[in-house]
């Protein structure tokens, strides 16, 4: 307008997904039952070629009636794209936040980023949500989390939250599968086995 580029966005009004589940006592099932409208959420990017890179639940808003928006694609990356062209970096920094992070994005492995990153995320999500902690111990410095990140196992979910039945375990551990190649290849497929659950 008048020489001024300008963006106009919808505006979410929205709580992060953490404090949406907690304000409003959802139970697992609902928790659940939210997780899987955000998995065919991003399976919807992933089918238009991008992917996330940073999902948390701080990059998710829920609105009062409980529609759920995925937000700030700031370090997304198309999937068609050279990854010279993709890298998003400050000084030499891993993008992304530690937490939700997978294990090829902790460890550097820009080349291996794809949809499988984002899944290892929504399996990050859901484990804080359902169980109160993390996959991986946060504590120490920033490498240090890294580290652990890239190279270990995550935790079992029993051993934070005894009350998650072996089912449920069974879909985080293959949503956090350290081996690419043993995670759910898709969004969708996660859908799909939330559904069943």
């Amino acid at each position: 307008h008048r020489g001024l580029y300008f963006y106009v966005m919808e505006l979410v009004d929205g709580a992060h997904l953490d404090h949406y589940v907690r304000d409003n006592g959802l139970s697992r099932r609902q928790i659940l039952v939210l997780m899987k409208t955000i998995c065919e959420a991003v399976q919807h990017a992933h089918e238009n070629g991008i992917v996330h890179r940073d999902l948390k639940p701080s990059n998710i808003l829920v609105t009062r009636e409980g529609l759920p928006y995925i937000v700030d694609f700031g370090l997304a990356k198309r999937l068609v794209e050279p990854e010279a062209n993709a890298t998003v970096s400050l000084d030499g920094e891993t993008p992304g936040t530690p937490a939700y992070m997978s294990p090829e994005q902790a460890a550097g492995h820009t080349e291996q980023l794809d949809a499988h990153t984002d899944v290892y995320s929504l399996g990050a999500i859901l484990f804080t949500l359902l169980t109160n902690g993390y996959p991986h111990d946060l504590s120490g410095s920033h490498i240090d989390v890294l580290r652990r990140v890239s190279e270990q196992e995550v935790t079992r979910p029993r051993q934070i939250d005894p009350t998650i039945d072996r089912d449920l375990e069974r879909l985080l551990l293959k949503a956090l599968a350290h081996d690419i190649a043993s995670r759910y290849a898709s969004a969708a497929e996660l859908a799909m086995d939330l559904d069943n659950y």
